[in-house]
């Protein structure tokens, strides 16, 4: 009678040994940066622009002199500060940023749409979405 139980237990503990663990996965999704800049609070400010402000309206920035650089965040703050009061708010802060990323999702969409609308009819046909997207391929 003792037998057939140390077999059993034996087979057990042979199976729970033996098995693959599971894959460790990290809790936190990583997603790609804002900016291919180095970040450094305390020496640059381009992470910081290229975040805030866009790539595009980023490279526009490197271009002026500081006064010119000012004068127009000076601009886009007075847009960030919806009530006027010269402060701006996590609110108004939080819907600028929600403004400004689906700007930039509509000027891509447009710029993709031209991309495919090879007739330049104001459609996409499925021959003109095949062409832009797989080449002549199909």
């Amino acid at each position: 009678m003792l037998f057939p139980r140390l077999l059993l237990c034996l087979a057990a503990w042979a199976l729970c040994s033996s098995g693959k663990p599971t894959e460790r996965k990290e809790r936190v999704v990583r997603e790609a940066p804002l900016s291919t800049r180095e970040h450094d609070d305390a020496q640059s400010f381009d992470y910081d622009h290229d975040a805030f402000l866009g790539a595009e309206e980023a490279k526009s920035f490197d271009q002026l002199t500081p006064e010119e650089s000012k004068e127009r965040l000076g601009k886009i703050v007075g847009k960030i500060d919806a009530d006027g009061d010269g402060f701006v708010t996590v609110e108004e802060l939080k819907a600028w940023i929600k403004f400004a990323q689906k700007r930039w999702i509509y000027e891509d969409v447009e710029r993709q749409w031209k991309g495919h609308d090879l007739n330049e009819d104001g459609l996409v046909s499925w021959e003109e979405y095949k062409n832009a997207t797989y080449g002549y391929i199909l």
